[in-house]
């Protein structure tokens, strides 16, 4: 059964001039106050439906729950896509117009402190429980209203999830734990969803609890399993253009609250200066995550990335160099599954840096390759680089 609108108008509106955020059971007793005859069953159903629709994420509710989705995605009033870890699929979930879109992305930006309208048409917030909300409005969104909602893990995996998973041979694990073991500095590197964030939270719980850790993000996302993490949210500009806290201000800020390890969510423009400079500065440990296609294009990605923020070429690739010690690439297999793909030291060549291949795993049905850059990824471990040959 469906409400007639008016009805379900009357219900929003006594609910909301209330001046708090209904429950279920307040929705059931607005439906009876407003004369609406329904059997128990019933009632209860609807009341759910509109408390969903008012409080909650309406029809994706009870896609949010699953624990297997990490992706909804809407393109339009009956394209509701997720993802659980193999892909986007389609699902049988439907809004009754793009204006119903619209409302719940509405609300939603609210949630997270963010305006949504049409002089402002888009939007990338969090909401309190971890949810990252992206959605961008028509025009703009030619189709109609398009909704992204990343869904934050319920619990940070280990390496333990990876392999069991078929994510990453079990060989590779010592390499992993000594890599932070010997507190080098790390970028974790791949395409858009490929698990960066996942891993980057998984290795941030690998460190010694001792260690305070200074977390900057533009998008707070990061959960590390670690008991001493002080996180540091970057903001937009308000509506008169002023009080916006870029990434940058908030690495320049993480020097001085004395950090053992400085972490940016994801480098994506001037910051990278910063985080360079610290890590050339005696700051260990370092770790962020960067788009990239392959490892081996990770210096000219950074490259890129710090000449746009004024950093000649010479220096770009000398601070690389010496403040960067290992990269962990993933990827996502055409069958959906993200996995470790490699793990690549840097290196100094004719005033350039490269990354030469320590580990790699070419495919998820081949062994794990030692590669030329072995050698120096012992040295730069130390006492803490595994005995014995490359397990596969």
């Amino acid at each position: 059964m469906t409400l007639p609108p008016d009805v379900v108008d009357r219900v929003r509106s006594v609910l909301v001039a209330e001046g708090q955020t209904p429950t279920a059971a307040d929705v059931a007793r607005a439906l009876r106050s407003d004369g609406v005859l329904l059997g128990a069953d019933v009632l209860l159903a609807e009341a759910e439906r509109l408390h969903g629709e008012m409080s909650g994420a309406g029809p994706l509710t009870r896609l949010l729950r699953d624990p297997l989705v990490t992706d909804v995605l809407v393109t339009g009033p009956d394209e509701v896509w997720i993802d659980r870890g193999s892909g986007a699929e389609p699902v049988d979930v439907r809004f009754g117009s793009d204006d119903a879109v619209r409302r719940l992305a509405q609300r939603l930006a609210s949630a997270c402190g963010r305006r949504l309208d049409d002089a402002s048409p888009y939007v990338d917030a969090r909401l309190p429980d971890g949810t990252r909300v992206h959605a961008v409005l028509a025009p703009v969104a030619v189709s109609g209203t398009c909704l992204s909602l990343r869904v934050p893990r319920r619990r940070a995996f280990v390496l333990a999830d990876l392999v069991a998973a078929g994510s990453l041979p079990v060989g590779v694990v010592p390499w992993i734990r000594a890599v932070m073991a010997a507190r080098l500095a790390v970028l974790v590197t791949g395409g858009t969803g490929t698990g960066k964030t996942t891993w980057l939270s998984m290795l941030l719980g690998m460190c010694e609890p001792r260690e305070r850790i200074v977390v900057v993000e533009d998008s707070a996302e990061l959960a590390p399993d670690h008991p001493h993490v002080v996180r540091l949210e970057a903001r937009p500009p308000n509506i008169e253009g002023s009080g916006e806290i870029t990434l940058r201000d908030l690495v320049r800020q993480s020097l001085r609250m004395r950090p053992d390890r400085i972490v940016v969510g994801e480098v994506r423009g001037a910051e990278i200066v910063d985080l360079l400079a610290a890590l050339n500065t005696g700051h260990e440990g370092g770790c962020a995550t960067v788009h990239a296609n392959a490892a081996v294009d990770v210096p000219a990605r950074l490259e890129a990335l710090a000449l746009a923020a004024g950093l000649d070429r010479a220096a770009v690739h000398a601070q690389i160099a010496a403040g960067l010690d290992v990269v962990v690439h993933l990827v996502r297999d055409r069958d959906g599954r993200r996995r470790w793909s490699s793990l690549s030291v840097a290196e100094r060549r004719d005033g350039f840096t490269v990354l030469v291949d320590a580990l790699s795993w070419p495919t998820a049905t081949a062994g794990v390759e030692p590669g030329p850059g072995l050698d120096r990824l012992r040295r730069r471990l130390g006492e803490w680089a595994p005995v014995g040959e490359v397990a596969s």
